[in-house]
């Protein structure tokens, strides 16, 4: 199974080593948002996974570019034969040294900003967590959730690899909000999304999709092994019951999949949803607390 290489900076360890400040990258813009990237000994930059950050995007070359340092502590950055160019601050270079501040343009959408400022540490995070992070649960948020859709997407199908889209709907959650009061309501959310951090797999991208629906990107998982994940994760829920101030509260959820290739039918990432969603419906009608394709 292909690894995510995607190498996102653990913020609580950013510092300097050996008494040297290293310059990073940020994604202002594009698949990856929000991500940050030392910029150490040498950075590659383009579509292929054997990249340090790896672009999977419109118009992106294999190995687009490269960032090295030399040893006067100069940062270049080369264009590699890239089929579409690399651009600094809107222009197209070959070779550029890079200065505080300059923003690198790759592919369609992508715009990376070079920089060595020593931002404060809790507000580098505070940005990160605000442009990736749903504020209740700490769930990925949807417009996260549907720029790495459309990276995963692009992939699985250049690949032929396959991809699966879980969307939860929380049965009857009106009934919480009602019975018991919005931060019960609340409360049930944020167990959900602790139970879901707890099991799945650091690569899968777990997403607050809107209200009490969530979803789950899959790579590598195809429609045998996706109904076998949405089973355990449908169990997580239901088997054990939620505790809110000394209630048992019983949580189910019911799942709909959309799986590539599967549903080879399927053409956008809009249409792998309308598979889930639909697959949704279904478990809906079928009684909930269950998993459905179709």
């Amino acid at each position: 199974m292909a690894e995510d290489s995607t190498k996102v900076i653990d913020l609580n360890s950013f510092k300097k080593d050996d008494n040297k400040t290293y310059p990073y990258l940020i994604v202002i813009a594009g698949s990856n948002y929000g991500h940050m990237y030392t910029v150490k000994d040498e950075v590659t930059i383009g579509r292929g996974h054997t990249n340090t950050i790896s672009l999977n995007e419109n118009g992106v070359s294999r190995v687009h570019c490269r960032l090295y340092a030399l040893p006067g502590g100069e940062v270049f950055i080369e264009d590699m034969n890239s089929t579409n160019g690399t651009y600094i601050n809107n222009e197209n270079i070959a070779r550029h040294v890079l200065r505080d501040g300059d923003k690198i343009k790759i592919g369609s959408t992508t715009i990376l900003k070079f920089t060595y400022d020593q931002i404060e540490e809790q507000f580098q995070k505070h940005i990160l967590e605000s442009a990736m992070r749903d504020g209740l649960t700490h769930a990925y948020n949807k417009r996260f959730f549907m720029e790495r859709l459309e990276s995963e997407f692009s992939y699985a199908i250049r690949h032929k690899f396959p991809l699966t889209l879980l969307i939860f709907d929380l049965d009857h959650f009106k009934n919480f909000n009602d019975t018991h009061g919005h931060l019960c309501g609340d409360e049930v959310l944020i167990e959900l999304t602790r139970r879901m951090h707890a099991t799945i797999r650091s690569e899968d991208i777990f997403a607050r999709y809107g209200g009490e629906e969530f979803a789950l990107i899959a790579r590598g998982i195809n429609e045998e092994h996706a109904l076998q994940m949405g089973e355990r994760l449908r169990g997580i829920i239901a088997d054990d019951p939620f505790i809110y101030e000394n209630l048992q509260l019983q949580v189910t959820t019911s799942i709909g999949a959309g799986v590539i290739p599967y549903h080879s039918a399927v053409k956008s990432p809009r249409d792998l949803i309308e598979k889930a969603d639909n697959a949704l419906y279904k478990a809906k009608r079928s009684g909930r607390n269950r998993v459905c394709i179709i």
